[in-house]
């Protein structure tokens, strides 16, 4: 990795939004330069914090603990560590939380986490937790600082709107000190979701998280997995761009106005899925006006 001239920890961005970021283990040599490339990208614009991923049951367990405790070491960041509770005992949970906690990881996304595909749903291990909601009671006991998951699209396995949104308001019943969203590509299914939230006297902060397009058609695929809207006319766009540089430039180009639109409306936190491809992510921070601050990454330090 190359070392920078100055040293110290990224200041905060000059923007009136702050800013997080999502990353994911990696699984190979190469992915695991592809990640602090990500990173050395990133950190510059001063993230109140970054998440890594932790796949369900542990499967991703010692990549997530040495992205993590590198990016703590090299890129002086404050890390949110995930957990889920698919495929393990509350014992085997617990375990890694205590692992993360002595890492000095302080906060936790907590997830139920996704069944493993063909499973039919989820189906909470004989000794585990049920869902995300005894997972962040567990947590908050713990001393941890969580954060949720939220749907401004409705979770596909919630039976109603409103049963998504109690969902939720058992979640900070539970002691979750904020949420993230899912995903989504109109600036209306965040506001909306948001007064929803507010009428129901869920008082804690709505993140909006942001997924910048770098692949239409996987996005598509996800998307229609997540149950994430696409719209027509954003189809259409991307039919319509002919080379990288067009869907480069498109997908900035819609990601920022998005941004600026929840900007407005009172957002003052961003949160991006960086899907560990960091210049999408770092050209719309750009356009929206967050500067990068001086910063190197520590000599030492690599992800196994």
């Amino acid at each position: 990795m190359t070392d920078l001239s100055e040293t110290g920890a990224p200041g905060p961005n000059s923007s009136p939004v702050s800013l997080s970021f999502e990353f994911f283990p990696p699984q190979s040599t190469e992915a695991t330069l592809q990640l602090w490339r990500s990173v050395e990208r990133l950190a510059p614009l001063g993230p109140r914090f970054v998440s890594v991923t932790y796949g369900a049951g542990g499967t991703t367990r010692t990549r997530t603990k040495a992205a993590i405790r590198t990016i703590q070491d090299r890129a002086r960041l404050t890390v949110a560590g995930h957990l889920t509770c698919v495929g393990a005992t509350r014992a085997e949970t617990l375990a890694m939380a205590r692992e993360y906690r002595g890492m000095g990881v302080k906060r936790i996304v907590a997830l139920r986490g996704d069944p493993p595909k063909g499973s039919g749903g989820f189906v909470a291990h004989p000794d585990g937790f049920t869902g995300s909601e005894e997972l962040v009671v567990a947590l908050v006991d713990e001393g941890f600082d969580v954060t949720v998951s939220a749907y401004p699209e409705t979770h596909p396995e919630a039976t109603s709107p409103q049963a998504d949104i109690e969902m939720l308001r058992r979640k900070v019943a539970a002691g979750a000190n904020r949420a993230i969203t899912q995903f989504f590509f109109e600036a209306e299914h965040f506001l909306r979701y948001r007064d929803r939230v507010a009428a129901a006297g869920i008082d804690v902060e709505i993140i909006p998280g942001i997924l910048p397009i770098e692949n239409f058609a996987r996005m598509s695929r996800f998307a229609r997995a997540c149950g994430t809207d696409v719209p027509r006319w954003m189809e259409s766009a991307f039919g319509n761009a002919q080379t990288e540089e067009e869907h480069s430039l498109l997908a900035t180009a819609i990601a920022t106005e998005m941004c600026d639109q929840l900007i407005q409306a009172g957002c003052d936190h961003l949160h991006f899925y960086t899907l560990n491809k960091p210049d999408l992510t770092y050209n719309v921070a750009r356009a929206l006006g967050c500067a990068p601050a001086p910063f190197a990454m520590a000599a030492q330090g690599g992800v196994a």
